[in-house]
């Protein structure tokens, strides 16, 4: 053995007593310290320490075997025919390094597609998916309530036995309550606090229920809220969800499902920018940019049909309040309420629906009399009125409890791949046409939101790549080589001695 391979093998193994020579058995090739020089021999006998194949003989065993050019075996011109036919072996040790390789590679890669981190990333795109598809439906179905066809009205005038006929399509609107709609659908967050019940006992077979809702109201006293001021905040939140959710259906009425839900997307930038000035978040230059280009996709979008005798300028101005709305809504939530449990947020939402029925009822009732809202109830489409409440509610309960299973990213995520699956939809049923300053709109929306998105390290992210690209790195290598020696490692500060400069 050379003395390089000696001085590492000092290094790593200090302790260690090394012999004269030392041959590998098949377990120790793939040892990374291992000189070239020795050659592993199966055998099917031992004597002190060294093994040879077929009949060894005393002599034979007690003489170290040697190579000559790395490969080749010398044997003692005493030994047996049978030492003699020593087996050629490195092709076979080669196959069984290969597979061990092969072997331990398929494990590293299955434990680190089974990791902790791999699964919240699988969580969280099937959590995509569902929030994108409950978004989707939710808005369609509501759209649909609205979706109508004209009553053709025909009226028959004879004069001079000449027979005309004067056709008249006014608009005849069968469907167009949106307060009603949003009382209806937020009436189903009552739900919230039985569903956190069922699955709470479903899984820790609680036999005490009433613990459940101790703890859950344990966490709002010790922050000092009492029942009054408890329900005061609750009614304020109810108002405010009730007021972004009219104005996000009112703007189905007026424009199609896909440009409400471009435009409800940018509430990411609304949040970002709460956040900074509220609750005093970091300031990321990037996300300024992100904030420029959706509100640049917002001009686009608004003046997309002109502004003479359209109405929308109108609905944009309605789905980008109620994204500046549900922005407002999250920032004062995390401000006013702080950090809250899953018992918590159940019950702040139940109340949120209790307060809604009991105390907005009179308003719908006023604007249906008052002729502000007209229903045909003999006509009314219960099954799409039922299955956007449905939706809206399991959009609404994903975006808060899916936080358990995977990272916040896929949940945002749901809002903006909504919006081609949308627009697909909008082709397919509508009719609709994404060309000139709606589509430039919708893509300045779409880049904007993921700027947003962006990490607040991403330019040490990007400067760590440019490294590694410039010095023709890989990603997981690293660029330092370090001396174990001297534990140098190309440092500014350090001498190659180790010395501080």
């Amino acid at each position: 053995m050379d003395s390089s391979n000696a001085e590492v093998s000092t290094i790593f193994h200090p302790r260690r007593s090394r012999a004269p020579s030392i041959i590998l058995n098949d377990e120790q090739t793939g040892h990374p310290y291992a000189s070239p020089g020795h050659v592993v021999v199966d055998t099917g006998c031992e004597q002190q320490g060294c093994s040879v194949t077929g009949g060894c003989d005393s002599a034979s065993s007690g003489r170290s075997l040697e190579t000559s050019s790395g490969l080749g075996i010398r044997e003692p011109s005493g030994g047996s025919a049978g030492g003699g036919q020593g087996h050629n072996q490195p092709s076979h040790t080669g196959s069984n390094v290969n597979y061990q390789t092969r072997r331990h590679s398929i494990v590293r890669c299955f434990d680190s597609c089974c990791a902790q981190s791999a699964k919240k990333i699988y969580f969280g795109v099937c959590v995509t998916v569902c929030v994108t598809a409950s978004w989707v439906g939710a808005t369609h179905c509501i759209k649909y309530l609205y979706f109508h066809k004209p009553d053709i009205i025909t009226n028959h005038i004879e004069s001079d036995n000449v027979t005309s006929e004067l056709y008249h399509q006014p608009i005849v609107l069968p469907y167009n309550a949106p307060f009603f709609t949003t009382w209806f659908c937020t009436n189903w967050a009552v739900l919230y606090f039985p569903v956190y019940f069922i699955c709470q006992i479903a899984r820790s077979k609680c036999t005490n229920p009433t613990e459940i809702i101790a703890e859950s109201l344990r966490g709002f006293r010790d922050k000092g809220l009492t029942g009054g001021r408890f329900l005061t905040r609750c009614s304020f939140f109810c108002g405010l969800w009730v007021a972004t959710n009219y104005m996000y259906i009112h703007s189905l009425r007026i424009l199609l499902a896909t440009d409400v839900m471009a435009l409800f997307a940018t509430n990411v930038s609304c949040v970002y920018l709460l956040s900074w000035v509220i609750l005093h978040e970091q300031f990321v230059g990037v996300r300024i940019v992100a904030v420029i280009l959706c509100d640049t996709g917002i001009a686009l979008l608004a003046y997309m049909d002109g502004i003479t005798g359209s109405p929308t300028l109108g609905g944009v101005v309605l789905a980008a309040s109620a994204a500046a709305g549900s922005a407002v809504y999250k920032v004062l939530f995390k401000k006013v309420i702080g950090e809250t449990t899953f018992g918590q947020v159940s019950i702040f939402f139940t109340l949120i629906g209790l307060c809604n029925a009991a105390l907005l009822w009179p308003i719908c009732l006023a604007l249906y009399f008052s002729g502000v809202e007209s229903v045909h109830w003999a006509r009314l489409p219960w099954a799409a009125l039922l299955s956007a409440s449905i939706l809206h509610l399991v959009a609404n309960m994903l975006a808060n409890y899916s936080i358990a299973l995977t990272y916040d990213l896929f949940i945002t995520l749901g809002l903006i791949t909504a919006v081609p699956v949308s627009a697909a939809l909008d082709v397919v049923l509508y009719g609709a046409h994404f060309v000139g300053m709606k589509l430039a709109g919708m893509i300045l929306i779409s880049v904007g939101f993921f700027l947003v998105m962006f990490p607040d390290n991403w330019p040490d992210y990007i400067t760590r790549l440019l490294r590694r690209h410039r010095h023709g790195i890989p990603g997981g290598a690293s660029r330092d080589v370090i001396d174990y020696r001297t534990g140098y490692i190309k440092s500014h500060l350090r001498s190659p001695s180790g010395r501080v400069r």
